[in-house]
């Protein structure tokens, strides 16, 4: 059985990814982030839109608030694009993550599992290479309002959905 415990600031993941892997609650929820780590949306928002074909996270969800998963758009079969907010994949397989050595220990799932553990307060030191990636995500914004009017969704999806997994609100560009 999939266990998630939390007690005080402390919490004990046991999942199909990781086993006995804990963490300590350093910050308030949704608070105290880095000065220059800004995003836009909040995981809930992220899962509510439709992001990573809706498969991801669906092993670990004890791990975060049940208003996260609501209204979330999920598939537990497998990846389906046609959830993800503008209908198109714009995911790499994890096993290419692992190749870049984007993937560390700590968080297999990648950025988003992080930036999930962020969210709900844990600090380590992976945040500033993390907040990294995130801040180089932002030369595709650069490219969408280049290239297309404000608002059309149509103009450049896939990458305006890369954008959504990374916590941009692609839907204002």
């Amino acid at each position: 059985m999939k266990k998630i415990a939390e007690t005080a600031r402390r919490v004990l993941v046991n999942d199909r990814m990781q086993r006995n892997y804990r963490y300590e609650l350093a910050a308030p929820r949704g608070r105290n982030f880095a000065p220059d780590f800004t995003p836009d949306l909040t995981p809930a928002q992220m899962l509510q839109l439709g992001v990573f074909g809706g498969k991801y996270m669906t092993d670990c969800a004890r791990e975060f608030p049940k208003s996260w998963f609501v209204k979330a758009k999920f598939s537990p079969e497998g990846k389906n694009p046609k959830l993800n907010y503008f209908g198109v994949d714009a995911s790499q397989p994890l096993k290419v993550w692992r190749q870049k050595g984007w993937i560390h220990p700590q968080d297999p799932r990648g950025w988003f599992q992080w930036y999930c553990r962020y969210y709900m307060g844990r600090r380590t030191p992976d945040d500033a290479r993390q907040i990294g990636r995130w801040k180089a995500i932002r030369r595709h914004v650069a490219q969408v309002r280049k290239n297309c009017e404000c608002g059309n969704p149509h103009c450049r999806p896939r990458q305006r959905q890369a954008l959504l997994h990374w916590a941009y609100d692609s839907r204002k560009i």
